[in-house]
């Protein structure tokens, strides 16, 4: 059974086949919207989400199917102390297909070697979060055209932030990719990134705390939050929540055609002055995320259905 656990599980033939599904339901959304009648998707959330759990329900009504499962692990079986594994063998017997979120790495996969039916990953603690980078992906295809000789920021939690490690991964498949680590020193990229995807890949990138002095050689910028609910104290949290706020000013010395991403939810570090920005493309990433769900959910109902 095909399920989406990680952001390599797919071949970069397979991510531009779903990039040019994605672009065709953009152009021709009547063409699928009778795609999935009949089926169903659980969406299993036992942490918070809102984007990426309403982008997978939209999805699937979108297509003409059906959507089940609950948004907090208070509503599962999970507080009366069901396994991951059990909970999928269950829900398998419901559904056509499941999207899980878990605060534990590695749960979704736990969830997938179980479950008869295929299993994304809506993201797993710090580690995964690969339906986020085939948003991402989709976003700089359209608005770059290309994936090859970019030169892409990350700037904030680049420690906690599985968005972050899911793009790098999948961008380090690229040629001529050149990556910008901006973060405080207790928030740098973890080394196993660094050695086992940016160093086994060849790919450049540099490490600095310093965003405006970055600034004029990106091509994107990618910007991510501190995220409380990584923190083991909230004082570590509090000094380093505001490290990087974007606003107008640190534009100036930008590329006009610069792309400012944003996994989101925002909090304070993307000022709101810059969301008038025509190169500000965080909120065309979200409904993106919706149309690259939608050809996600198509391609493994099919693959389950042979």
């Amino acid at each position: 059974m095909r399920s989406l656990i990680d952001i390599l599980d797919l071949s970069v033939s397979e991510i531009d086949d779903l990039i040019k599904t994605a672009n065709d339901i953009i152009d021709n959304p009547k063409a699928y919207s009778d795609r999935c009648r009949g089926k169903k998707l659980a969406t299993l959330f036992f942490e918070p989400s809102t984007r990426t759990r309403l982008s997978f329900e939209a999805a699937m009504y979108e297509l003409g199917g059906n959507v089940i499962g609950f948004s907090e692990a208070q509503s599962s079986s999970a507080s009366k102390g069901e396994s991951v594994a059990d909970t999928a063998k269950v829900i398998s017997c419901y559904a056509d297909i499941i999207a899980m979120r878990h605060p534990k790495e590695g749960a979704p996969l736990v969830a997938a070697m179980n479950a008869t039916v295929p299993v994304i990953n809506a993201g797993d603690g710090g580690h995964n979060h690969p339906t986020q980078t085939l948003a991402d992906l989709l976003t700089i295809q359209r608005e770059k055209g290309s994936f090859e000789n970019l030169t892409v920021g990350f700037c904030g939690d680049l420690k906690f932030g599985r968005t972050v490690h899911s793009l790098i991964c999948a961008l380090s498949r690229y040629s001529g990719i050149k990556v910008i680590l901006i973060s405080p020193e207790e928030l740098k990229l973890p080394s196993y990134v660094k050695k086992d995807v940016l160093a086994k890949n060849g790919i450049y990138y540099e490490q600095t705390q310093d965003l405006e002095s970055a600034m004029p050689q990106l091509d994107i910028l990618y910007m991510t939050r501190v995220q409380r609910e990584r923190f083991f104290n909230e004082e570590d949290y509090l000094r380093l929540k505001d490290s990087y706020i974007l606003d107008p000013r640190k534009l100036k010395n930008a590329k006009s055609d610069l792309c400012i991403m944003h996994p989101l939810p925002r909090v304070n570090e993307i000022s709101v002055a810059v969301d008038s920005d025509p190169r500000a493309c965080y909120f065309k990433q979200v409904l993106y995320g919706k149309y690259i769900r939608m050809a996600l959910i198509l391609k493994l109902l099919e693959e389950a259905g042979k």
